[in-house]
């Protein structure tokens, strides 16, 4: 079986879905592994070292959409510009794609229908369920790693204030209060890393489990007046909440958003829009300086104002809806998803051929599109089909 690493296409992306050390293991399991000329320079994996462990390198991403049986990539296929056609054009029937989709996603529709009229048999990582046998495998957690851990830092660096007390000749200046709404994997890190930065930090999620994880790393927990019954969908996941009750939310959070210094924002509904929780009003009565990182923008966002892939500044707080955080720690990030990348494809392949079983958990809500069909249920719900 040949599996192919393209270059990534996507404007700053810096990361590859292979590094070296994952090719090595797939050739001493017995695959061959094509991949693109530089495509692992910008997370400094280089060339003669995929050359060292048995890849063969290829220079441009034709021959590899050509005769891969599996494609793995970071991002979603796109548009070449270079090429003047898009990835899905390359591809062909029974080739195997293994990427972030977001299928739900309505920016991302056409190019899923246009995936499984190719015949291609797509999985999404954004799928993964998180689930204790699928950790190894979770793509999406170790991203969210990354991005809250650098959501952090970049909040820092646009503070006009220091993160830790500091005391100093002239007098003590207070430590920075950070909140974080939506306490996941990212939002954990996120509370974490600040914490480690010397801040004081508070949390709030609606689901009972995530704010008890909050409050054993030190965060004061806010009350969202959420009702338990309401907030926990499937898999222990955050439910969408009735419009009545998500007002209820803000409102309870409110005062206490308005007196932060910096608001790390990662509440997510699977599949779904990212529910407003930072309304216009709210922004305007923030402290001037304060900073909104904003991680949800790839689902809309949880702040009403952040501006989907930048950096702006309204009513004197800066707003930060950077895209792609994970591509901004390049090196460690395409480390982590390279790993969960071979240990996904371990699963997969049987002897030497793929077998995918639609009643495994991992499979069914991963699986995308499948010998022309589309199945992914949040993408079809999403269509309207």
């Amino acid at each position: 079986m040949i599996i192919g690493i393209p270059k990534e296409i996507m404007h700053d992306e810096a990361r590859v879905a292979a590094t070296p050390e994952t090719v090595g293991k797939f050739v001493k399991d017995g695959f061959e592994v094509m991949v693109e000329k530089t495509a692992g320079d910008g997370a400094l994996y280089h060339d003669e070292d995929y050359a060292k462990e048995g890849a063969k390198l290829v220079d441009g991403p034709q021959e590899i959409f050509d005769k891969a049986d599996m494609i793995l990539k970071v991002k979603e296929p796109l548009f070449n510009e270079q090429l003047g056609k898009h990835e899905v054009e390359m591809m062909h029937a029974g080739q195997m794609l293994i990427t972030f989709i977001h299928p739900a996603s309505p920016v991302n529709h056409e190019m899923v229908k246009k995936l499984t009229k190719q015949g291609v048999t797509a999985i999404t990582l954004d799928g993964i369920p998180r689930i204790s046998r699928a950790q190894n495998l979770d793509a999406l957690t170790s991203m969210s790693t990354c991005a809250g851990y650098k959501g952090i830092l970049m909040a820092a660096n646009h503070l006009t204030t220091f993160m830790p007390q500091m005391f100093t000749a002239v007098g003590q200046i207070k430590p920075a209060k950070v909140m974080v709404i939506g306490v996941g994997v990212a939002g954990l890190q996120a509370l974490a890393t600040a914490k480690r930065l010397g801040a004081i930090t508070y949390a709030a999620d609606i689901r009972p489990m995530a704010s008890e994880n909050a409050g054993s790393l030190g965060a004061k927990v806010v009350d969202t007046t959420v009702p338990a019954e309401l907030a926990i969908a499937e898999g222990g996941y955050a439910n969408r909440l009735p419009a009545d009750v998500l007002i209820q939310e803000q409102e309870a959070l409110k005062e206490t958003i308005q007196d932060m210094d910096v608001v790390f924002c990662s509440a997510l509904i699977p599949g779904k829009v990212a529910p407003i929780i930072i309304t216009e009003e709210m922004v305007k009565g923030m402290k001037r300086g304060s900073v909104i990182v904003d991680i949800s923008i790839d689902q809309g966002g949880n702040c009403e104002l952040t501006p989907k892939g930048g950096i702006e500044t309204k009513y004197g707080v800066t707003l930060m809806g950077v895209k792609n955080i994970p591509g901004l720690l390049p090196t460690s990030s395409t480390w982590m998803f390279a790993n969960n990348l071979y240990n996904l494809v371990k699963y997969l392949v049987k002897d030497g051929k793929v077998e995918l079983d639609r009643n495994d958990e991992v499979i069914a809500k991963s699986l995308v599109c499948i010998n022309g069909e589309l199945v992914h249920a949040g993408a079809r719900e999403a269509m309207g089909m």
